[in-house]
């Protein structure tokens, strides 16, 4: 669910107190979720340097990056503000209780300020101060959480002091304004960094993410005082956009370990517990338990549904200030080593990140995927395409999983339920690629693979970067990478299948067209990828295809191989090796 209506304004850290030229600050996402001080080096993070170029940044490892967010969370506060409110009162308020090391405001139903303080005694002194909101003949529950309601004694008295500060949109481009700068884009490249330029959450936006995560462990800690809850899929592996949900693993383990291998002498201590029938039911009381807390207790939670029959059990609520719409799990530790992996493929080269935003963004145009469960691709389907093809590239420009666990050493070592989900943990020892494509060339190349795959006997297998017979019947097979019995795709109907190799076949039949007739980037009509998010000519033809003796899908793939045959030899020429691996 997008979020709905929120818009950011950034401001300078205060806490160093220092004298600079207050400029336009464009923070973006360094890897999911690190702090970069150049904004430079954040652009090369990002796919936004020249492809092919490499950054000898040190890369930090996931697990930094989650230490590092949630202390960084652990210190901030969420507030309510009222509407005209003098900034620099604001500030010179809550810096009573330390000093403040960066804050913003964003709008959603209200206006809010982000405030990291430097020190977390800050915001116990914040606490200490703060009463309970009166609400007349209501009853009040008075729990006590980061999330303030800021009144003004007198409004009157600080209206003249207020300037109109203008607010970022942080929800994704319109559709009109992502064709403008689609077609303003000087390459086909340029085209797929500009997506994922608008498209990548923000720096504020993974700020605002951890921090809800931090709330909500607020309340759960009630419970299990040492628990943490984590937030995992798109909001940390490299690939969330703007709007995107925000999963969170209500972590138990953090308790387990603390609490284990502590003897003094003859005797072994332990707490009193209750025990029930399995695991999954543990976890179903559990998350029932903390539904309830939510739901009851929970500041700015709504909506709580328990859903607690799913494979995986959940409780999925929406937080109202931050506009996210949630989705609380317990103990799924697969679910947060899957997040690692796709962060590591994320950041290993600058292509990845732009070329999965561009693929995702072609398939919601063409509503191959859905944000309502049914028979459609997921987006992470399509990430595990992505993955496999640039493994099948030569020389690949992604690493297998089974290479990955090569360069493991022995604290890398990961066994999750019985499945060995061990790979190598730091970037900076995994080898850059040499492969040297260009987005445009991998983006067509993507198209025409895919849209020759033999889906019928073949499955996609990242751990072994190979195809393989497929297992089942399911019109799709791409093995989850860690459970490696289960098919991530097995919800995909047939003609879904068959819809999305049409549309492949048909976007790498555009591309090849444009190579042939050279269409200039400043005409006014829609070139490169913003071409292939206009409506689907395939899906014009659907209601004539009985009249014809070939399907749409069928005279597509001919013309296609037909350009191919003919201008093989001037594409090898140009290109050099490019062409994809078959071979195991």
């Amino acid at each position: 669910m997008a979020v709905r209506g929120v818009s950011l304004l950034t401001r300078l850290p205060i806490c160093a107190q220092r004298s600079q030229v207050l400029r336009p600050i464009h923070r973006l996402l360094s890897g999911p979720g690190t702090v970069a001080s150049d904004p430079r080096r954040e652009e090369q993070s990002l796919g936004i340097a020249e492809t092919g170029s490499e950054d000898r940044t040190p890369k930090k490892r996931f697990s930094e990056v989650q230490k590092e967010r949630r202390e960084q969370a652990q210190r901030t506060v969420l507030i309510l503000c009222p509407n005209k409110i003098s900034e620099k009162k604001f500030l010179k308020y809550l810096s009573q209780h330390g000093p403040i090391n960066n804050h913003f405001f964003f709008e959603s139903f209200g206006l809010y300020a982000v405030v990291e303080f430097c020190q977390k005694e800050s915001v116990a002194s914040l606490q200490s101060v703060t009463r309970t909101l009166s609400m007349g003949t209501e009853a009040v529950i008075p729990f006590r959480s980061r999330f303030f309601n800021l009144k003004l004694k007198t409004p009157s008295s600080q209206t003249s002091e207020q300037s109109c500060i203008p607010c970022r949109n942080q929800s994704p481009p319109s559709s009109k304004k992502l064709f403008e700068l689609l077609c303003n884009a000087e390459s086909v490249d340029d085209q797929l960094n500009t997506l994922l330029k608008e498209f990548q959450l923000t720096e504020e936006n993974a700020k605002l993410r951890y921090l809800t995560c931090s709330l909500i462990e607020d309340i759960a800690a009630a419970y299990f005082p040492s628990c943490e809850v984590r937030p995992f899929g798109s909001s940390v592996n490299g690939f969330g956009k703007l709007g995107c949900d925000l999963d969170m693993l209500l972590d138990l383990d953090e308790i387990r370990k603390s609490s284990a291998h502590k003897t003094s002498g003859n005797f072994l201590m332990e707490f009193q517990v209750k025990n029930v029938a399995s695991e999954r039911i543990a976890t179903q009381k559990i998350l029932s338990v903390i539904g309830e807390c939510l739901e009851h207790f929970g500041p700015g939670c709504v909506g709580v549904q328990k859903i607690l029959n799913a494979r995986c059990p959940l409780v999925r609520f929406s937080h109202q200030a931050s506009g996210f719409q949630c989705d609380l799990t317990a103990n799924n530790r697969i679910a947060l080593k899957s997040s690692e992996l796709l962060y590591i493929y994320s950041a290993l080269d600058s292509r990845v990140r732009a070329l999965v935003f561009s693929i995702r963004c072609w398939a919601r145009a063409h509503s191959l995927t859905s944000s309502i469960p049914g028979a459609w691709i997921t987006n992470f389907s399509l990430t595990m395409m992505v993955i496999f093809f640039l493994q099948r590239r030569s020389p690949p420009v992604l690493p297998t999983l089974d290479y990955l666990k090569t360069l493991a050493d022995a604290e890398d070592k990961c066994i999750i339920e019985g499945h060995n989900c061990t790979f190598i943990c730091d970037l900076n020892r995994i080898k850059p690629s040499e492969n040297t494509e260009t987005l445009e060339l991998l983006l067509k190349e993507f198209f025409e693979y895919f849209g020759n795959f033999a889906f019928n006997k073949n499955s996609i297998n990242i751990r072994q970067g190979r195809e393989q017979n497929k297992p089942e019947s399911s019109p799709l097979h791409i093995q989850n990478p860690f459970e490696t019995s289960l098919n991530i795709s097995k919800n995909v109907s047939q003609s879904q299948l068959q819809k999305f190799v049409d549309l492949a076949r048909e976007s790498a039949w555009i591309l090849h067209q444009e190579d042939k007739d050279h269409p200039s980037p400043s005409s006014n009509q829609p070139w490169g990828l913003a071409a292939l998010l206009l409506p689907s000519v395939t899906n014009s033809m659907s209601h004539a295809k009985k009249k014809r003796k070939k399907p749409a899908s069928e005279r597509v793939k001919n013309l296609l191989e037909s350009i191919k045959n003919s201008s093989t030899e001037n594409s090898t020429n140009i290109s050099g090796k490019r062409t994809v691996s078959t071979q195991a």
